[in-house]
Formats: C-alpha cells, structure tokens, sequence
C-alpha cells in the first residue's frame, strides 16, 4: 500500500462499467481457465463453494456491480474499484464500511505467473467468493474496523495479522490440508507449492504467533499459518485486536526464516 505502480487503473463509466479492452478480456479468460482446476485440486471446501455462488465469466472481466450483487445477497458486502495501491486508512475504512477495495487493472501477459501487486484477477478471484461466508465476511469486517481505530504505529501489525489469515491461510478440512488464503488461491505456482512442497513451515495458527512471524511478498512463503475451520476467522473477529498487536509487540518479532533478499525460493511440482 502506498508503493509505486507500473499499472494505471481503471475507472468506470458513467454507468458504472469499466471500460476493459478485448486483451484484457482474454488475460482475465486465460487465468481463469488456467486456475479453476487448481483451485479444485487444492482450495477448501468452503471456497470451492463460494466460487460457484459467484458465477464468474471465463469470456470477459466481471463488472464490479456483478459480483456486488453476489455479495449483498450473501452478507451485504460490495466491490469498490480502487487504484492498484491504497493507504491504510482508506483500505481498513471501506472494509469498516463492508466494501472490498479491488484493483480494477489486470496484469500483462509478462507477468501471468506471478504479479507482486494485487491485480482484479487476485482481487476477484481469490478475494470475493469467500466473502460470501458469514464467518470470513465477519472477521473481514471486524478486521477493518479496528484499523480504523487502530494507531498508524499499529497499521504494520494488522497488515501481517491479514497477510497470514486473508492472503496466505490454509485450511484443515476433511480432504486434507487444503488453501483458502487469496493470495495462494488465485497463484497458478504457490497454490501447489504451498499444500505439497516440503519446503515451507506449517503452523497450527495462534494470531499472536501470526503477528510476531515477519515475511516477505515477493516469494513464496516460508511460512503458512492452518486454521482447524473458518469458525476460527469468526472468533478471532470477536477478539480484541489491538490487544493482540500489543501483546505480539510485547513479545517482539521472531527471526525470518524466509532468505535474504538477494535470493529466492525456487521449488517445482
């Protein structure tokens, strides 16, 4: 949030539509297609079905108004189009307000595989369907509002506790271990990576364990936090917040277990 983009965003139409080029059509055609098998082999069950809710075009990048709609039949929840990259306060005071701010560009073709920022396909894709679930929506909601209440000096510490939770998260579930996180599930290389490499840790999550793990966005990551069920994103919605963060900042960060900069997790199927 707050970092440079090479990216311009889309903004609707005095209809509300976003005017996406026949090209952009097909990069959100061919990441669909190419994702909704792994997504099937690897998410949970509780997203796979909150996919289906949504009834997604494979030919053409949903309007916004499309999958709000979905969603405010489900939890009352909409879709805000945003620029690719948006302050803290902005972002915690639309999810206080039930409104999932998506990046309304799409990624070029040089960068099918992996994007470092979040684009509409990651947004959407990975984002949307789960907040059709009153348990994630729920904690979603909560998560937002305590940002906005939150001091700047905490903004850090909530953006881990999501990185960990909304982003990043697997799922206990009678199929295995299984992904929920948006970030795994809309990745055509970590969804895999993350349920069959031996590479990363997996951790009973804890929030404060969450919050005192650093990581970084520009790899896979070394760490992966697994929720028993979504109930868990349910009670930790009814949880004080800041005081985990001050409890984590009491305990202090834990050494990275991720590699230095310079190098790179590489790990195939």
């Amino acid at each position: 949030m707050g970092k440079a983009t090479k990216y311009s965003a889309k903004f609707p139409d005095r209809h509300g539509r976003i005017p996406y080029t026949a090209e952009e059509d097909e990069v959100w055609h061919d990441l669909i297609i190419r994702q909704r098998p792994i997504a099937e082999k690897y998410a949970c069950p509780q997203y796979l079905e909150a996919l289906e809710r949504m009834h997604f075009p494979s030919d053409r990048i949903p309007q916004p108004e499309e999958v709000s709609a979905v969603l405010r039949k489900h939890t009352g929840w909409e879709v805000a189009a945003v620029p690719a990259l948006i302050p803290f306060d902005e972002f915690f005071a639309l999810l206080a307000d039930k409104k999932f701010p998506a990046a309304s560009f799409i990624r070029s073709r040089e960068e099918m595989d992996y994007l470092q920022e979040p684009d509409i396909f990651h947004e959407i894709f990975g984002h949307t369907p789960l907040l059709t679930d009153p348990r994630f929506a729920a904690f979603s909601h909560a998560y937002g509002k305590a940002g906005v209440k939150a001091d700047k000096q905490d903004h850090l510490w909530l953006a881990r506790l999501y990185w960990f939770t909304v982003e990043f998260g697997l799922i206990r579930s009678p199929q295995g271990l299984r992904t929920y996180g948006a970030g795994i599930v809309s990745s055509f290389g970590e969804t895999p990576y993350s349920i069959d490499s031996p590479l990363p840790q997996r951790k009973p999550f804890n929030p404060v364990e969450a919050l005192r793990t650093p990581y970084r966005i520009d790899i896979y990551q070394s760490v992966y936090f697994v929720l028993d069920g979504l109930e868990d994103l349910f009670k930790l919605a009814q949880m004080d917040l800041i005081g985990l963060i001050n409890e984590a900042r009491r305990l202090g960060l834990y050494t990275p277990t991720y590699p230095p900069t310079e190098k790179k997790i590489s790990w195939a199927a």
